[in-house]
């Protein structure tokens, strides 16, 4: 904030500031992995059950890939949302944030406080597809796992920024956010984490033909769809959940490829 001393009087002069926010239409130019926390894993870690036994794992599934990709998604709860899939705002705002760090003149901290992304949620349009792909464990030995999640291949959403002007103005704004989408990204194996190529995105404009194609044909009632009867989204996954589902019922497990009736309802 501007702070002006009068060399005569010794008055402390400060500049008035506002606030403006703006709209900006979002694009994604690498698929989006969906990573919230499953309620299973939440509820595990607010009230943990302990390891399991030896015969409680012999006669449990350790992965059930069609409900951890219907929880792998933040789901919208009204019914009238333009989208089932939703965003956290935080994570554009984050994005902005790690994305100050590589350009000159801003600073991360100064960012954080200056604009922040409008709401708790921001709708996102695309269909989704499950996703299996090998993870590593955070313990010391690095174990590797099968992890299940939701991927849109093309997405689109619209986000809300409001800033503090004229500390920081709408160009730069603009710059920030466009290089944001190519610096940092959003979602699971973006690129801000180094290995990661998914979540990028453009700012475009409300009339792209890329931008409509998407939103008319991602809503609600697609992703609704594509949640209840899942696609795989490459070979290797549809290899392995083929392989998942014959081996499961072969060992006794019965795997439900449909949602039960309280799943994909909504958080």
């Amino acid at each position: 904030m501007a702070v002006k001393k009068s060399e005569t009087s010794g008055e402390v002069y400060i500049a008035r500031v506002n606030r403006e926010t703006y709209t900006f239409c979002i694009l994604g130019t690498a698929p989006l992995i969906c990573n919230r926390m499953s309620q299973k894993a939440r509820q595990e870690l607010l009230l943990p059950k302990g390891r399991k036994t030896a015969a409680e794992k012999a006669v449990s599934l350790k992965h059930n890939p069609f409900e951890e990709y219907r929880a792998s998604p933040y789901l919208a709860t009204d019914p009238n949302a333009p989208t089932r899939i939703q965003l956290l705002s935080a994570m554009f705002k984050k994005a902005l944030m790690t994305a100050a760090l590589d350009m000159p003149g801003a600073k991360k901290a100064q960012i954080g406080r200056l604009l922040y992304v409008v709401g708790d949620r921001v709708p996102v349009w695309g269909v989704p597809k499950l996703m299996m792909s090998v993870t590593r464990s955070a313990d010391i030995n690095k174990t590797p796992d099968i992890r299940t999640r939701a991927i849109l291949p093309v997405w689109a959403c619209e986000v809300t920024v409001s800033f503090v002007a004229p500390i920081i103005r709408l160009p730069s704004v603009v710059n920030l956010l466009v290089a944001s989408g190519i610096t940092s990204g959003i979602g699971d194996w973006r690129v801000e984490k180094g290995s990661g190529s998914y979540g990028t995105f453009d700012v475009v404009e409300k009339d792209d033909p890329r931008f409509r194609m998407v939103v008319e044909s991602g809503g609600a009632e697609a992703q609704q769809a594509a949640l209840d009867n899942p696609e795989p989204y490459d070979d290797e996954t549809a290899e392995l959940l083929s392989w998942y589902s014959v081996e499961a019922n072969r060992r006794g497990f019965k795997v439900d490829t449909k949602p039960r009736d309280d799943e994909g309802k909504g958080e």
